[in-house]
């Protein structure tokens, strides 16, 4: 069982410091919306990583069925991820009281937005669907069911701590900056999504025929 452990630590300090859209986005919604948008977004991601682990190993067989439409699946990833990065650079405003001061208007259907965003580009992105897949796959033949139930519950674990410390430090950070720094952010983290949903897309369609 110490073993289990050990692996499932090894495999959220993984997940936790990998690089794709999710992380940008995490700190956009901090940085813009405080720990309601950050915290809102990360909900989503993590019942995303959660139902996979499940899926993964209870219906293998489900998720390589589905891997059959893994351009279907990574396209409207793309796109998703794509739209989110235009709004962010040419339509995202920051709002401010009159004496310029960042408003936060974070509603119910604020918190929806942000819970299906993060729900979306994590269930959607190809990358989180074979990561899941490899690593349910590699250690169903050498781990029994209650050494696997602990090491996914401490991957899950450490990358939903990750996630609470990005969003915590982020929200900080979020308090020293004026309108016009949030405004670059959200220009520079947009763009960054635009290259994100441009090289999944990519890797799709010319990568993996």
């Amino acid at each position: 069982m110490t073993e289990a452990i050990f692996k499932g630590l090894g495999l959220g300090l993984i997940l936790a410091v990998s690089v794709g859209p999710v992380i940008f986005t995490i700190l956009k919604q901090s940085i813009n919306n405080g720990h309601q948008g950050g915290f809102s977004f990360v909900g989503g991601v993590w019942v995303s990583d959660i139902i996979w682990v499940l899926i993964s190993n209870l219906f293998s067989s489900l998720v390589m069925e589905l891997l059959n439409y893994k351009v279907t699946i990574g396209v409207i990833g793309a796109l998703f991820v794509f739209s989110l990065g235009i709004f962010y650079v040419f339509f995202k405003k920051v709002k401010v009281d009159d004496n310029n001061v960042i408003l936060i208007d974070f509603g119910r259907k604020d918190f929806t937005k942000a819970f299906m965003s993060g729900f979306i580009i994590n269930t959607l992105n190809p990358s989180v669907i074979f990561f899941w897949l490899i690593n349910t796959t590699a250690f169903a033949s050498s781990h029994s069911v209650s050494e696997r139930i602990v090491l996914f519950s401490v991957c899950l674990g450490i990358n939903i701590i990750a996630d609470i410390l990005k969003v915590v430090l982020a929200a900080k950070i979020r308090h020293k900056l004026n309108p016009h720094n949030i405004s670059i952010i959200n220009k520079v983290s947009g763009a960054i999504l635009i290259i994100f949903a441009i090289s999944i897309a990519y890797g799709i369609l010319f990568l993996n025929k």
